[in-house]
């Protein structure tokens, strides 16, 4: 069996997360190959990992998806996940997500009151995000996006307390870790350009935090006809609302980082035996 670990051209062989699971992989008997997306790949199954730079490429990236057999996830995930926008469509059916307006370039936007984010609808590695509190900087943001973006109502919880990185594996709680707030200040960006820096940790989430984890996934299954345990792999990051219960900030079921540096190995060996599953299934 032959599993191909997708990455990109700036970071050939992952950013060093995937460890414990390329070993895990390699002890179940699974040839491991990382390989950066664009060519012709053939596996088993195709693995999107650290494909960072599509933003830029989006629909060079697509096209590519669309041509690769046992892509995981697959390609209407992908799709529809890379635009942010999805968060409207999970707050319609009743997802407590953060506040979310789409704003299209040279529409007219009515900011939130206090502090707010403006970022684009579609990044990774949080390029692009910026925090204010004064209108014309933030619309001088927008118009240097240049493209689709979110404006956010900013959480302030994030400040004291982070988010909260839950991670599913066919669509079952696996593990979770904290990340410190994204948009503080002091925060470098990687040698590669394609993500700030993060700072992590191991964390326990509350039952409420992997209850709404489960009815975002519920949700998005049901909006894209398919079932939780399709997703092979999720991350659901959520912040403390200002009632103090959990709410989204964000679901990324293309290209995650699945905190494998932050949890026990136990977790690289329950993805190891979900991804040689869905190999099998072709």
């Amino acid at each position: 069996m032959k599993v191909v670990l997708a990455s990109c051209d700036r970071l050939p062989s992952g950013d060093g997360d995937e460890e414990a699971l390329v070993a895990a992989l390699e002890r179940d008997g699974v040839e491991v190959v990382w390989q950066p997306w664009g060519g012709p790949v053939t596996a088993d199954l195709v693995v999107l990992r650290t494909t960072w730079d599509y933003p830029d490429r989006l629909d060079e990236f697509l096209t590519w998806c669309a041509g690769v057999r046992g892509l995981a996830n697959p390609l209407p995930v992908v799709r529809w996940n890379t635009d942010k926008s999805y968060m409207v469509e999970l707050a319609e059916r009743g997802v407590a997500v953060v506040p979310t307006a789409v704003v299209l370039p040279g529409q007219d936007v009515v900011f939130p009151a206090g502090e707010f984010v403006v970022k684009p609808a579609v990044g990774a590695g949080s390029r692009g995000a910026g925090r204010f509190t004064d209108h014309a900087e933030g619309s001088a943001h927008l118009e240097a996006l240049g493209g689709k973006a979110l404006v956010q109502p900013y959480q302030s919880s994030v400040d004291a307390n982070g988010e909260t990185a839950l991670v599913f594996f066919a669509g079952e709680y696996s593990h979770a870790f904290h990340k410190g707030p994204m948009l503080a200040q002091g925060l470098a960006e990687a040698e590669s350009g394609l993500y700030v820096e993060e700072r992590l940790g191991s964390i326990e989430p509350s039952r409420r935090q992997v209850e709404l984890g489960e009815q975002v996934l519920d949700v998005a299954a049901d909006l894209l006809s398919l079932r939780r345990s399709d997703f092979l792999y999720a991350r659901v990051d959520v912040v403390e609302g200002p009632d103090g219960e959990p709410v989204l900030l964000e679901l990324e079921l293309t290209e995650p980082s699945l905190g494998f540096k932050h949890t026990n190995e136990e977790a690289a060996s329950r993805f190891s035996k979900v991804i040689q599953a869905a190999a099998s299934r072709g």
